[in-house]
């Protein structure tokens, strides 16, 4: 067999050589097989029922060693998995995820352990099957959910879609991930919205852009104070231009139905997307929308680039869907309504928006920052 001697020598040397021959005979069998590439099902068969014999009799350390040896072939038979499953011991994690293959098998009896991190090497995996998905979703943990999110050969679509995008809700580092793949409705990301980085909150804004969303319970209230937007703009540039932001807390409180803690997020968000879909849900066009986000947004760096994607987004995104938006931060809405065909994105409204820096000078950004640096002007000359 595969260069050895016949199958009853060994058995012989295995009942008579002791431990320490024992532990010999499988660290070298383990090699030669791992060294040969891929073996045929007869000397398969054969290795495995050698194998069967030479674990259970060798030292524990001997065990670990010729299982993460054996574990380095090109191709094991479900057997010849099992004994390395049964005896690689902490090596076993590294084994699930970087083994060329592993039968069905083998990884459902792995998650009947039910062990998180066993799971959660598994779900790194690029050949999982349907009936392996499906019971690693059913592990309903943290780190296996965390791991799935960053498996882009698992395509998000039907249940799987559902389970990561109410696991995104939860988890901000699901969230970050799945915020990173072009292969996710990052609409779907709106509860998550304010654990996620600038540009992905971006990003779930964009995912709006042209898009027809289920109708909310705050569409009415919105509509019926969208009257006084004009002296909400105005209120809201004096109170942020004054640093007053404990102030616009509370009035954000009145007029959305938020809670304060969420929000003062808005209102202390220096980015400005939060403070965008509370604008746009109220109706402000791009002109008087981005005067506030000036005053609101960080002045450490040139903005410019950031205020002419706001401008676009003025134009690109509906009073309702941001609407929406704001209702899945209340929890009013159920987000997966997302998924439906009526409101799913079409193909052509994929496409994400050229970088800020790529684009040209926007008139109403140029605009609104000369009119608001008049503005600014005036008010240092009264105060000196």
């Amino acid at each position: 067999m595969i260069g050895f001697q016949p199958f009853e020598t060994f058995q012989l040397l295995i009942e008579t050589g002791g431990v320490d021959r024992t532990n010999t005979l499988l660290c070298a069998s383990c090699d030669a097989f791992a060294r040969r590439g891929k073996a045929s099902s007869a000397e398969m068969e054969q290795f495995a029922a050698l194998a069967q014999r030479l674990f259970p009799a060798a030292q524990p350390k001997a065990r670990a060693k010729a299982a993460a040896t054996l574990g380095r072939a090109e191709a094991l038979s479900p057997a010849l998995e099992e004994l390395v499953v049964r005896y690689i011991g902490d090596d076993l994690p590294d084994f699930l995820v970087s083994a060329q293959t592993i039968s069905e098998s083998t990884m459902l009896k792995v998650i009947s352990a039910d062990d998180v991190m066993f799971g959660a090497a598994l779900a790194r995996r690029s050949d999982l099957s349907n009936t392996v998905l499906a019971r690693l979703f059913q592990m309903n943990s943290r780190k296996v959910y965390r791991a799935l999110a960053t498996n882009t050969a698992i395509v998000p679509r039907g249940p799987y879609l559902s389970a990561l995008a109410r696991s995104a809700q939860m988890d901000h580092q699901v969230a970050w991930s799945l915020a990173a793949r072009d292969d996710f409705d990052a609409a779907l990301l709106a509860p998550a919205f304010f654990d996620l980085r600038e540009a992905d909150r971006i990003k779930v804004i964009t995912a709006f852009a042209r898009r027809s969303t289920p109708p909310t319970p705050i569409k009415r209230t919105l509509e019926q104070l969208s009257v006084a937007t004009p002296e909400l703009t105005k209120a809201l540039m004096k109170l942020f231009s004054e640093n007053r932001r404990p102030e616009v807390t509370r009035l954000l409180h009145q007029i959305t139905g938020l809670d304060e803690v969420r929000c003062g997020q808005i209102a202390h968000d220096n980015s400005g997307a939060a403070l965008f879909v509370v604008l746009r849900a109220f109706g402000c066009n791009a002109h008087d929308g981005l005067k506030v986000l000036i005053h609101a947004t960080s002045h450490d760096e040139d903005r410019s680039a950031v205020l002419a994607q706001f401008s676009t987004l003025f134009e690109q995104v509906n009073v309702d869907a941001t609407a929406f938006l704001m209702s899945a931060w209340r929890g009013d809405v159920n987000l997966l309504d997302m998924t439906k065909p009526e409101y799913r994105p079409r193909a052509n409204e994929r496409r994400q928006p050229p970088p800020p820096q790529k684009r040209e000078r926007n008139p109403v950004v140029d605009q609104a920052i000369e009119a608001l640096a008049r503005i600014g002007t005036r008010t240092g000359t009264k105060a000196g």
